[in-house]
């Protein structure tokens, strides 16, 4: 088994996926977070607006309570990172590889199979690269989730590569 993926095909640049280090990335995931949360669409202002209106109306009805302590901050995370199943979108991924302006879609190799997607369903994949805290070994380096949670008991595995067409 392979622990690197490529996208390569009609990309301008073709870009290697290592998802053995995607448990720095800020950009992970919790897969249960994901599909649990409801969706809606929202601004970063609406967002920051509906955060700071939280946090001023908890503050006026229990008053300011001090933030944990860093020490106790990093053991809650390193949990976190030990028991937890992540994902990472795929779009930026996809984004920095620069597909080619007339390209239609993208063809996952995976088990030995294609799998053929349009560009618009494979911006919205979801990677799976951590289960239980561990790097995925058996079926991996990564699984695929679609965006919608349609094949979350039954992700595609046996990743190679993603290619462009």
């Amino acid at each position: 088994m392979e622990s690197i993926v490529f996208i390569n095909g009609k990309v301008k640049y073709q870009i290697t996926l290592d998802p053995g280090v995607w448990i720095f990335d800020d950009r992970k995931i919790e897969i249960d977070t994901y599909f649990s949360e409801e969706k809606t669409e929202r601004s970063s202002d609406e967002e920051y607006t509906a955060s700071a209106a939280r946090h001023w109306q908890k503050e006026i009805q229990e008053g300011a309570t001090l933030p944990p302590t860093l020490k106790t901050e990093r053991k809650f995370e390193k949990q976190r990172l030990l028991s937890g199943t992540f994902i990472i979108p795929f779009q930026p991924f996809l984004k920095n590889a620069e597909p080619d302006e007339n390209a239609s879609g993208v063809t996952v190799t995976a088990g030995g199979k294609e799998h053929h997607f349009t560009m618009q369903e494979a911006s919205n994949f979801l990677l799976g690269f951590s289960v239980d805290g561990k790097p995925i070994k058996d079926g991996g380096p990564l699984y695929i989730y679609f965006g919608d949670g349609t094949n979350r008991d039954q992700p595609i595995k046996d990743v190679v590569s993603f290619t462009v067409k």
